[in-house]
């Protein structure tokens, strides 16, 4: 990794020569290139911690003055429980996966001495854009080595200090292997993001990490692809048949688990029938936790009627855009799915879905429920990158799915969905290996015939 302040365009050009030599790396140099990393950053935790605390300094005075929000000066923290142990493990997770690259996903026989292979292979050189989240760059570089791209990395002022530690570790650890320095950059130039997102003829894929002015910026300032989401507009479903003892700790982990996370739950919608055997202890433990609850009215006159009075009088109303906002804060919006009287079940569940469809940002949503065909009828119906049953939206991680860590959510219908991991940074190119046949054989009544025969795949 290089700290560079170099031009724009000098930066996509050394990126763009180092992926072609990464491309072609062995495996065994790319894992051997992780553990030096990981070695590295164990090794500088301590100088690492203090920049991260200097820069928490500098952050939570900005955020006392209104200029840093709370949500991202939680993402900023590194001494966070877990946060430091977590980013040095998934280097290692990262590392010990199979090897991403040169996989025949599909082998077909043309004619005689003619096979076509489809082989996995890097994008090229990605661009991340992010603020805050100093773990990044470990995530990154970890996932861009081991996939066999290069990265160019430019994160925000706030986590200066955490930056220039980290990225100081990882080059020191580069330095010993046969990855190129130039392979992972990270950009120190103040006012470049504008000149890096013209660099389309160098640089791959954009993957925007952080606020949604950021991300709606990127997506309209450049004609580079761009991965990732703006939002993370998440929605929990309770059908009447769900667990109630479930239901709470799902609630309880979706909504307060992390709430300045991306995957955590902002909007709850609850069955009618729901409304006085499932939402009034779910009730209790949230406002016991301290989180704010807006209701509609269906949902405050039955809570008003259960909870004691305390609690009652922290019930607050909500207005539609409640139901298009992500909070990153401990509020949680309900709202009543209200079907007519003695309505299948199929009318409560489709009017739950339609809404999600047409407020939820598309990155998690999940239903709690017994049925598995109704759970099964929502994963399909629910056009979210991921569909969950009876599990919380705190799930939808690269970590937990195993993927080692990601380089973000991606909520675009293209090829990577969800958490993106090594396979999300793959793509593949067709491997035509002939006999000196050409397309003039072919064709006609008097041409040779395509076989065009399916071959397996060793």
């Amino acid at each position: 990794m290089s700290l560079t302040d170099s031009s724009p365009a000098r930066i996509a050009k050394a990126a763009s020569v180092a992926s072609r030599n990464l491309a072609i790396l062995p495996s065994v140099d790319r894992n051997d290139a992780l553990t030096a990393i990981h070695q590295s950053l164990l090794r500088a935790k301590e100088s690492i911690l203090d920049a991260n605390a200097r820069d928490l300094s500098l952050a939570s005075k900005a955020a006392e003055d209104g200029r840093l929000s709370q949500s991202v000066l939680k993402r900023l923290d590194l001494g966070r429980p877990g946060k430091w142990e977590d980013m040095l493990q998934g280097i290692l997770d990262v590392r010990d996966l199979e090897d991403p690259l040169g996989k025949v996903t599909l082998k077909t026989l043309l004619d005689d001495g003619l096979t076509l292979e489809r082989i996995t292979c890097p994008i090229g050189v990605l661009l991340i854009i992010f603020e805050a989240r100093p773990e990044v760059i470990a995530n990154i570089a970890a996932l861009a080595i081991k996939s066999g791209n290069a990265a160019i990395l430019k994160g925000g002022k706030e986590s200066t200090a955490s930056f220039h530690a980290i990225s100081s570790a990882i080059s020191s650890a580069l330095t010993t292997t046969a990855v190129p320095n130039a392979a992972i950059q990270l950009v120190t130039t103040r006012d470049v993001i504008a000149s890096l997102l013209e660099c389309d003829n160098q640089i791959d894929l954009v993957i925007p990490r952080g606020s949604n002015e950021l991300v709606r910026y990127v997506k309209a300032s450049t004609r580079i692809p761009v991965l990732g989401h703006a939002d993370g507009l998440c929605h929990i479903y309770i059908h009447p048949d769900a667990e109630p003892e479930s239901c709470v700790r799902i609630l309880l982990d979706s909504k307060l688990g992390y709430p300045a996370a991306c995957n955590s739950v902002e909007t709850l919608l609850i069955h009618q029938e729901a409304l006085k055997t499932h939402l009034p202890t779910i009730a209790s433990e949230l406002l016991e936790k301290g989180c704010s609850l807006r209701c509609d009215s269906a949902s405050k006159e039955s809570l008003l009627s259960s909870l004691p009075a305390d609690k009652s009088a922290l019930l607050q109303d909500a207005v539609e855009e409640d139901y298009d906002t992500e909070f990153l804060s401990p509020i949680l919006a309900i709202k009543t799915v209200t079907a007519p009287d003695n309505a299948p079940d199929d009318i409560s569940l489709s009017l739950a879905v339609a809404h999600i469809n047409a407020h939820s940002s598309h990155h998690t949503d999940a239903i709690l429920t017994s049925s598995a065909s109704i759970a099964q009828q929502f994963q399909a119906s629910v056009g979210s990158a991921c569909v969950f049953w009876n599990t919380s939206t705190r799930m939808a991680d690269g970590m937990r799915f195993g993927f080692g860590t990601e380089v973000g959510i991606s909520t675009n219908k293209i090829h990577a969905r969800g958490p993106v991991g090594l396979e999300g940074l793959c793509i593949y190119k067709y491997a035509v290996s002939g006999s000196g046949q050409v397309a003039a054989d072919y064709g006609g009544s008097t041409g040779r015939k395509w076989r065009h025969e399916r071959l397996g795949i060793d």
